[in-house]
């Protein structure tokens, strides 16, 4: 029953709950529905009570309870909006809890595209999707669960949907039961895990299925519109499982792997236990593949089944074990791929970041308010250290060690520290004092590491020593034709960005000629004055296996050629780009800045305001409406996008949308505009709207 009391203060306040409670398993069914955005669900847990206690909580956001249970009899509980607590009717030893809940998730639990498909009668043709993040501590915003990632379950998902669509969440699924036009998923997990690692998506998915060396299934999720884009995305991805359980040294450590893209992720990826989830984003075609592939995700959100769900840090300090790990692992898969050159110049890249950065960053890796660049580059640079000094066979060793000692647990860096004692000499205490309490950055030691690469020595001296276009032309030359590394060429490319053009046509010409899309790329981003003698050299960028090189070089010969754009607008009509179309995008604002008949003006505008539609990825919608900013095209209708791109979930296209009202609306006109279209937004737009509306000073804000 529920009873509702004022909030009692108990010894919990002052210690963990883990040391009093073990909550060994949770199995629940639950129901969604997507229209009201709300989830019904009933609930079981089993724990031991292992001390005195007199409040066991569990962490429910803003939830309501019914018919709650302990061992089979009602008791008193409370709900405070933040947590279900319970004070009476359990015992030492073992225990049942059951109830029912109602919740109607603010976050953690995203509906993406639902609002507008109310009216649609065949669920066949709803082209929503329903997916978590619970990265952290925000999965009990959906189901009741713990924030404490100390606690570990083993959980039971039973979803029940409209049988049309697939339904994915950790762990094997058990079966499929068809109910009148729904379906019950049941998913078990055998192993403990945290609650952020709970996972649900839901969506109109296609599959492939593949099997690891080892026996394990491999399940590449799509959506049906991005058949033709499945082996690019997920390239290589059965090698990358091979090698990474192959180098850890550990099996992988649940029944099956599922990747599945999401529409509008908040990230690019995220671990979840058995499933990962990834961005749209980086469901790429062939060409695409070039320019921005998934492969490190892959790696990298791979890498954490071990490294975070196998074995899980204790606290946000100690966050490196995880996000270290999984970064330098991915980087070494991704060594197995593409090679060493490429595995060093990642990192000498992080290399330079990290040392810019510690210019300014005063705070550790071993602190829970350390940057993401500490924790994931870092940590990774950390693990590099450690792998070169103490050899590759006993830090293979020492990992393994330390993954099977601290299986379904929580760790310290001390934990694996000790790990790397016991196989090893090496002096741990001053390598932490360095790399992990320390916030200088060894660059001597890095660059040491660095020279054993050979591309990398070659890099350096060209990099310090720059040649001499007219002295050096034969060795430039030969440079270009040779197999050196593409960085190399890149180089060289940059070194003569503001020498005068006639000096270095050779040079560039050379860079077309290698037919390498890096060094090609470089020449599209570096030349942005183009001789008509060089026209045609140039123009071959626009066939290039590149979207990138293909929208820089379209855009400059556009500049640079005005009796040419109309030709240029004719060829590239039918480009598209990537998931979010920037190059489609980029052709119409070219197009609209071209043409001079108002009516392929209209046609033109028409269609950015058509991507604008929260029918559309937020990437997408976000580079159609900063064409039509660029072009200062200020209608109602652009003002009316940007006001419902406040509410968005994804908080980097909530940022663009709120920014560009901010300043639109220091001119009075604007202003009117967005005060006119306010009464007509839907509740939540019009009260984000209006807090903006009410700053008048946005200087001081």
């Amino acid at each position: 029953m529920r009873y509702c009391l004022f909030f009692l203060i108990t010894s919990l306040a002052f210690s963990q709950q883990t040391q009093f409670v073990d909550f060994k398993t949770m199995n629940a069914s639950i129901e969604i529905n997507p229209i009201k955005r709300n989830i019904v669900g009933k609930v079981k847990y089993t724990f031991d009570v292992i001390s005195k206690i007199d409040t066991i909580r569990i962490d429910a956001q803003k939830m309501v309870f019914t018919d709650l249970k302990i061992n089979g009899k009602e008791v008193k509980f409370l709900e405070n909006k933040k947590q279900l607590l319970l004070f009476e009717g359990f015992k030492k030893g073992k225990n049942s809890l059951t109830f029912n809940y109602d919740a109607f998730p603010t976050q953690t639990m995203y509906f993406v595209n639902w609002d507008f498909t109310k009216e649609i009668d065949t669920p066949e043709e709803v082209q929503g999707q329903i997916w978590t993040q619970g990265q952290g501590k925000y999965t009990s915003h959906w189901l009741p669960s713990f924030d404490d990632v100390n606690e570990k379950v083993v959980f039971g998902l039973e979803i029940t949907f409209q049988k049309s669509f697939e339904v994915i969440s950790n762990g094997d699924l058990i079966k499929k039961e068809l109910q009148g036009d729904q379906l019950k998923w049941n998913y078990q997990m055998y192993k403990p895990m945290s609650s952020y690692l709970v996972m649900l998506a839901i969506g109109h998915y296609k599959k492939q299925e593949l099997t690891s060396n080892s026996g394990i299934p491999l399940v590449h999720y799509f959506d049906a519109e991005d058949s033709a884009r499945v082996e690019p995305t997920y390239r290589n991805s059965k090698a990358v499982f091979d090698f990474l359980e192959n180098e850890i040294g550990v099996p992988y450590p649940w029944k099956v792997y599922r990747q599945i893209p999401v529409h509008d992720f908040l990230y690019a990826g995220m671990e979840n236990t058995s499933s990962t989830l990834f961005s749209r984003d980086f469901v790429v075609d062939s060409i695409g593949y070039n320019d921005r592939n998934y492969l490190n995700v892959n790696a990298h959100e791979l890498a954490h089944q071990w490294f975070g769900d196998l074995v899980t840090a204790k606290s946000g300090k100690e966050h490196w074990l995880q996000e270290g790990f999984a970064t330098y692992y991915a980087l070494l898969a991704e060594r197995a791929i593409y090679g060493e050159d490429y595995f060093y110049n990642k990192m000498y890249a992080m290399s330079r970041q990290l040392e810019e950065a510690s210019k300014t960053d005063t705070i550790p890796i071993l602190n829970e308010k350390a940057s993401s660049l500490s924790f994931y580059q870092k940590g990774a640079w950390a693990l590099h250290v450690l792998r070169e000094t103490i050899g590759k066979e006993k830090f293979n060793k020492a990992v393994k060690n330390y993954l099977e000692k601290y299986a379904f647990q929580n760790v310290t860096t001390d934990d694996f520290l000790n790990e790397i004692n016991l196989v090893s000499d090496f002096d741990t205490n001053t390598f932490r004092k360095k790399w992990l309490d320390g916030t200088v950055f060894p660059s001597i030691e890095v660059q040491d590491l660095l020279l054993k690469n050979d591309f990398l020595k070659e890099y350096f001296l060209l990099r310090d020593q720059s040649l001499d276009l007219v002295k050096d032309r034969e060795e430039i030359l030969k440079i270009f034709r040779s197999n050196a590394y593409y960085p190399i060429k890149e180089l060289l490319v940059f070194q003569s960005v503001s020498l005068p053009f006639e000096s270095k046509e050779f040079l560039l010409s050379a860079a077309l000629q290698t037919n390498e899309m890096n060094v090609r790329q470089a020449v599209a981003n570096g030349l942005t004055a183009i001789p008509e003698s060089f026209r045609e050299s140039y123009e071959t960028l626009l066939n290039d296996t590149s979207y990138e090189t293909k929208g820089a070089a379209l855009y400059t010969l556009w500049k640079q050629f005005p009796k040419r754009r109309e030709h240029y607008i004719e060829i590239s009509k039918n480009w598209i780009g990537f998931q979010n179309q920037n190059l489609k995008m980029l052709h119409l604002y070219l197009a609209y800045l071209t043409y001079s008949d108002p009516k392929k003006k209209l046609d033109i505008y028409l269609q950015l305001l058509h991507y604008t539609g929260t029918n559309f990825d937020s990437n997408t919608q976000q580079e159609a409406l900063q064409k039509l900013l660029d072009l200062e095209i200020h209608t109602e209708d652009v003002f009316r996008s940007l006001a419902y791109g406040t509410a968005h979930h994804r908080w980097q296209f909530v940022k663009f949308c709120k920014d560009t009202i901010r300043t639109l609306i220091q001119e009075q006109k604007n202003r009117d505009i967005f005060i006119a279209i306010r009464s007509k937004l839907p509740i939540r737009e019009k009260t984000h709207l209006q807090r903006l509306l009410d700053v008048k000073d946005f200087s001081k804000k």
